[in-house]
Formats: C-alpha cells, sequence, structure tokens
C-alpha cells in the first residue's frame, strides 16, 4: 500500500456532475472501532447525485459521495477484533464512497462470501438491502399479490422484479422504453408497462379492477400522484427515491380521497442501523444470491476518475442494472 496516495473525489460546492473533483490525499489510518478498506469496487447510485447537487447535505464540505462498496481491509484500529487484516468485506449506507481506501466504522462492514465478487457486492450492496427492506420489512410481500415497481429495469427495479417473483408476487413493473420493458421482463416482471400515460387505467385492465397493494414509486414528483391512483384502497404508497425531483406540498387529504391510503417515505439507513438488522438482512441478500435468485446486472463501469461521466449517465436515465466505479 502507498501510504502517501490516496486517490478521492470530492464536492467542495453542489452543482452538476463537474463539480466532483479528482484529488489526491494521504491514506487515512484507522481509530479505535474502525477499519481502513482498500477499495476494489464502488457502487454509484442516485443518492450519490442528491449530496453531489446540495438536495442532500454533506455533513461538512468539502464532502466524498459514495454509500457502497466492497475491497479487503488494510488495517484494523484498537478494540477491532472479529476483523483481521486481508478480509474481503462490502457495506453499505456510509457516505464516504468514491475513494480508493477509506474508513469505515467495524460494524458497519459484512464479511463478503468468497462467491461473490468485489464488482458484484458493489453493486448490489445498497440496492440488494434496499430490496430487502422494501419487499421484506416495509410491506412484507405474500405469495399471490400483485406490487407495482417503477423503473425496473433499474438496480433495485431489476432486484425487485426477481425477489418479488420468489415470493410468489405478480410484478408490473414499469419502464421508459421498449428495450428496458423486456429488460423487466427477464428480470421476472409478469406484465411491463412502457410510461406513465393512463398508467391507472392499465393497472386497472391488469388487476380486473382491483388494484394493487403496494406501489414501490423510486421517481418521485413526476408520479406520485399517478402513483396514488394505481393503489387499492387502503394500499400503501412506499416513496423510496427522486428520480425526477423530491415530492412537495402533500395535501394528505388526497390519501382519504384515494382511499384511506398510507404513505411512507422510506430510508435504507433506517433499516440497517443496528448491526443484528444489518447481519440479518445481508445474511438473507448474500443467501439469494448464492441461489442464483437474485442475479445482478452490471450495465456500466467506469475508472474512479470517470465518476463525473458516470453521473451524467445516470441522470439521463440511459442506465441499466448496476453501475460501478472502478478505482
Amino acid at each position: 500500500m502507498d501510504q502517501e496516495i490516496n486517490t478521492v473525489i470530492r464536492v467542495h460546492a453542489p452543482g452538476g456532475p463537474d463539480v466532483m473533483q479528482v484529488e489526491t490525499l494521504p491514506v487515512p489510518q484507522p481509530g479505535p472501532g474502525e477499519v481502513l478498506l482498500r477499495q476494489e469496487a464502488i457502487g454509484v447510485n442516485f443518492i450519490d447525485t442528491y449530496f453531489r447537487s446540495g438536495l442532500y447535505k454533506f455533513p461538512a464540505l468539502p464532502g466524498i459521495p459514495g454509500m457502497e462498496g466492497a475491497g479487503v481491509i488494510e488495517a484494523v484500529g484498537p478494540g477491532v477484533t472479529t476483523l483481521t487484516p486481508g478480509m474481503r468485506v462490502a457495506y453499505a449506507g456510509v457516505l464516504g464512497g468514491y475513494a480508493r481506501y477509506r474508513i469505515l466504522a467495524a460494524d458497519k462492514v459484512v464479511v463478503l462470501p468468497e462467491q461473490i465478487s468485489f464488482e458484484t457486492a458493489a453493486g448490489v450492496m445498497l440496492r440488494g438491502l434496499s430490496a430487502h427492506m422494501l419487499l421484506r420489512q416495509v410491506y412484507p410481500v405474500r405469495k399471490g399479490e400483485i406490487i407495482l415497481v417503477y423503473a425496473a429495469a433499474g438496480g433495485v427495479g431489476q432486484l425487485l422484479c426477481q425477489w418479488g417473483r420468489f415470493l410468489g408476487a405478480r410484478v408490473i413493473g414499469v419502464t421508459s422504453t421498449p428495450e428496458k420493458a423486456a429488460l423487466a421482463r427477464a428480470c421476472g416482471a409478469e406484465e411491463v408497462l412502457v410510461g406513465t400515460e393512463n398508467l391507472p387505467q392499465r393497472v386497472r385492465d391488469l388487476t380486473e379492477g382491483a388494484m394493487v397493494p403496494v406501489v414501490y414509486d423510486s421517481i418521485g414528483r413526476d408520479t406520485f400522484e399517478v402513483s396514488l391512483s394505481c393503489l387499492a384502497p387502503r394500499g400503501l404508497m412506499v416513496s423510496y427515491g427522486n428520480a425526477s425531483g423530491p415530492v412537495t406540498g402533500v395535501d394528505v387529504g388526497t390519501l382519504a380521497a384515494h382511499g384511506s391510503l398510507y404513505l411512507t417515505r422510506t430510508s435504507l439507513i433506517t433499516y440497517i442501523a443496528k448491526r443484528p438488522e444489518l447481519e440479518a438482512s445481508a445474511a438473507e441478500m448474500f443467501s439469494l444470491l448464492g441461489q442464483g435468485v437474485l442475479r445482478p446486472s452490471i450495465g456500466q463501469r467506469f475508472a474512479l476518475k470517470d465518476a463525473a461521466q458516470a453521473h451524467r449517465a445516470l441522470e439521463s436515465r440511459a442506465t441499466t442494472g448496476s453501475t460501478i466505479l472502478l478505482p
């Protein structure tokens, strides 16, 4: 390990992709309860663009985007007894990922099974744990239910289709193009609707008027009202992304008007905040990866120094599957 050089991507002020600067810093050293991770692959997610743009705030500037990655432990700090240098590990939900080397609290990483590659882990940790949260905790999907999944060809969307089908649900996917629709079908969506025009009526036709008990909406502002209209009475609207911008100015009375609906805005960090929750969620996800139930696809790979290019591709919705950075 070069003790002098650590390549990182830093944001000094919010803005577009070009505000991300490639910089070199000293390699950090782990303190008590911490590990130093040499990252082999880093995940790129929409939440990274929210921090970069200023929609979400860094704890301090300059800040380093990135919420997931995988690599090898280089060193451990005092008090770390369950992890040792050389171990393969992965993490999700911890800001600061766009770096060759990074420091993490030891209780925020999980040991990576040998059969799972670093690239797969970087492409699935945040998305896979999010899918577990959505399907197994926020709304425990049951066999025979019909669920509606937006961005069904995206990183989380593909996993929701695969995992939902494994649970016995009928998945209706929503995509923006016919090409993405074909990908969603290959991932297990029983029906895929292209675009959101007349979406409630098309969902009504597919469900014989019953509508759906849950909608998983990662789009945000542009689809919020449409999503409410796709729900059955007392259904659950799950908002977990802002691809089109944040949902604002919600009149809670609209939930009553659509049939006494429930609404939640989820954050994965809440669901993996405690170590036992993180371990249990990761174990179930790793098990399904090992069985081939979950088949995450790496749609795009960029060098770490090309993080701005990765953000442009993501925000233009030109991507499918997961996007990763390679240090």
